[in-house]
């Protein structure tokens, strides 16, 4: 069995779920080595299977002055040095055909990000690398759209696929959680995961004292959106985590406080092990 299949096995059955998580973009190579370091022992410690996540390259901002991250090749370096220190699988999004092999050669997971969901070029180039693929659902998109999105990774060859639920948007700079998309997903037959940071942004929602707008969001409700998510008996849980969440460059008002992050995790946890729901 390759190593992609044995992990996605796996998370597959990971009890009572697996995390991806991490900041929402690499910053500083000591900063993301600090990061990993500190939420490989929280999870450790509460007994959830970690894949840290962090972008190379964020080019889906609000503003083409927002921070992008330090692009693939340095990026990619610096995951793979959390990989090897840590012994962490490693999530981290594409948003090219052209960059799915070399992120492939670092990545355990490659994640297509929500706006690209439906591009089939870029779910078979994904595929074809070998690597899990975790396909975030389209703020447009109904649930039923993964089971066709899931389906293109698999004609290509590659079993090993996830989907992620993010929210749907319906205008107005806001987007709604419906708890009905995470089990009406589990048609396209492959672990489910919930986004319960992206899901809560306010795209374009905040307005910049110097001008322009950015990214708002509600951090706050994280906790009620995680638990219904292990409630439901979602497969995973995508959460972004900063130590300094009013200071990020990138989506502060989405990721969670890591001062914060083992007690959310055990409260999760105690509620997933008592649901009496286990689809």
């Amino acid at each position: 069995m390759d190593s992609s299949t044995l992990l996605f096995n796996q998370l597959k059955t990971a009890e009572p779920f697996f995390l991806l998580a991490g900041p929402n973009v690499i910053e500083s190579e000591e900063h993301v080595l600090r990061m990993a370091q500190h939420i490989k022992s929280i999870t450790t410690k509460v007994g959830v299977p970690l894949v840290f996540k962090s972008s190379f390259d964020k080019a889906n901002r609000t503003s083409s002055k927002s921070f992008w991250g330090p692009g693939m090749i340095e990026g990619l370096k610096i995951l793979e040095k959390v990989k090897i220190a840590y012994d962490i699988p490693i999530v981290t999004d594409v948003h090219e055909t052209i960059q799915c092999d070399t992120v492939g050669r670092v990545a355990d997971i490659i994640q297509i990000p929500a706006f690209l969901c439906r591009q089939t070029d870029l779910l078979v180039a994904a595929a074809k690398t070998g690597k899990i693929v975790n396909i975030k659902k389209g703020q447009f998109c109904a649930p039923s759209v993964m089971v066709n999105s899931a389906e293109k990774v698999r004609l290509a060859g590659n079993q090993n696929v996830m989907v992620c639920e993010r929210g749907n948007m319906f205008g107005y700079n806001d987007l709604i959680v419906d708890p009905r998309n995470l089990e009406w997903m589990r048609e396209a037959n492959c672990p489910i995961v919930a986004d319960v940071t992206h899901s809560l942004q306010q795209p374009a929602g905040k307005k910049l004292e110097a001008g322009g707008v950015a990214s708002g969001g509600l951090r706050e409700l994280i906790p009620c959106i995680a638990r219904t998510a292990v409630a439901v008996g979602v497969d995973g849980i995508f959460m972004e985590v900063h130590n300094d969440p009013l200071n990020a460059p990138v989506d502060g008002p989405t990721q969670w406080p890591l001062r914060h992050l083992e007690e959310l995790l055990e409260e999760l946890v105690a509620i997933a092990v008592s649901s009496l729901y286990h689809p």
